[in-house]
């Protein structure tokens, strides 16, 4: 009788990256489980009103798009040369010369930034972010190993000279920015900062990465020019039909110098190929129709007021001591609550009267603002917004 072979030992399985493990989770995401209840009023996710989407219209462009069977097939990683086109007028209208070469269409700006982040960094690479910054370009970054570094604000606007002193000392690969109606405060640059922050870059030498998903949700104040206005050949521009047409989509772009496009494009196919070629088609078809104009109306009016109507409810609401701005157009306000309040804890105690917002302490790279929440109005109707808010104000006092 033959002896069993002895058994083989187990070697511990290598871990994961180190980029991985620092990474931080969104509480955004892990809000919407928490929030999923339906009796919850949730300020907490930027979600576009669904009920604002165009369902016959999108329906149409599928329905037409998908009687030829190309739209099934692959197709060019730089993305639909129809959609291109028309997002390439899209900017030539605002006074950008763009033509459909410059542009990548992605699976929504998210992956730009990932795309970016792949062509423009190295482990330890420095980038500059707005300080609080988009929390999944802060992640995005995380993983991509780079060394990130805010630009605090003063009051509402960005401290200009800490950004020169920042570029100077560290010698960043890009600034981040959302310039218009920003992520999460609402903030806006105006134009001498936008001036401004186009010679800091031109003169340390550095590419401004600006991020626009919600510069056609303006409901006052006039149309803000592009960074790349003032400084073409330093200015990435990202976009998004997700907040204008539907998130679900997934389709976004970046505008890119021609420098740094062949590297997108490398990146882009080693990601995905190339984004859904049937949702592109359809995308281009629905812009075409003539629909998208008056829907994005609609929705510009129902946000606009959504936001007056989260705007006057909340001094009452709010502690004595707070402080929240009044944005002139996207998707979120940016409260401060008085001193020794800590946002964070106010959530608990907010989800137990079944209203739900952002702490803003995950959105900042380095010490984070205890005070600080996010709010989004985009959701519900002003009547649901009005007894959100009387929730939060009955949590913020019980805490």
């Amino acid at each position: 009788m033959t002896s069993a072979p002895p058994s083989p030992s187990t070697a511990s399985l290598p871990p994961r990256s180190t980029r991985v493990g620092g990474a931080k989770t969104s509480p955004v995401r892990d809000l919407l489980a928490l929030t999923a209840r339906p009796e919850v009023i949730s300020f907490a996710g930027g979600l576009p009103a669904p009920e604002l989407f165009d369902l016959d219209g999108i329906r149409a462009a599928y329905d037409e798009v998908l009687r030829t069977p190309d739209v099934l097939q692959y197709s060019l990683s730089e993305g639909d040369p129809r959609l291109r086109e028309l997002v390439a007028e899209g900017y030539r209208a605002d006074g950008l010369e763009t033509s459909p070469a410059d542009l990548l269409v992605t699976t929504g700006s998210q992956q730009a930034l990932g795309l970016l982040s792949t062509a423009l960094l190295d482990p330890g690479d420095v980038v500059l972010v707005e300080e609080p910054c988009y929390l999944a370009a802060l992640q995005t970054f995380s993983l991509a190993g780079a060394r990130i570094v805010s630009v605090p604000y003063t009051g509402e606007e960005l401290d200009l000279e800490a950004l020169d002193r920042l570029a100077a000392a560290h010698a960043p690969r890009f600034f981040y920015t959302v310039p218009t109606f920003q992520n999460p405060t609402g903030r806006t640059h105006d134009e001498s900062a936008r001036a401004r922050i186009a010679e800091i870059a031109q003169r340390h030498g550095f590419r401004i990465v600006e991020d626009e998903p919600y510069r056609q949700l303006r409901y006052s104040g006039s149309p803000l020019p592009s960074l790349a206005a003032y400084a073409p050949e330093h200015v990435i521009s990202l976009g998004s039909f997700s907040k204008v047409i539907a998130p679900g989509l997934r389709i976004g772009w970046l505008r890119a110098t021609a420098d740094v496009r062949p590297s997108v494009t490398i990146a882009k196919q080693a990601a995905d190929l190339h984004t859904s070629t049937i949702d592109q088609a359809a995308a281009a078809h629905y812009l075409d129709s003539g629909r998208a104009a008056p829907a994005l109306e609609r929705i510009r009016a129902a946000y606009a007021e959504r936001r007056d109507a989260m705007r006057a409810a909340l001094p009452e609401a709010l502690p004595p001591g707070s402080t929240a701005n009044s944005p002139d157009g996207g998707m979120f306000l940016w409260v401060r609550l008085p001193e020794g309040r800590d946002a964070t804890a106010a959530l608990r105690t907010a989800l137990s009267h079944d209203v739900a917002f952002v702490p803003g302490a995950p959105f900042f790279a380095g010490p984070p603002d205890e005070r600080a929440l996010r709010l989004s109005f985009t959701t519900y109707s002003p009547e649901k917004i009005r007894e959100g808010v009387r929730r939060l104000g009955k949590a913020l006092a019980d805490g």
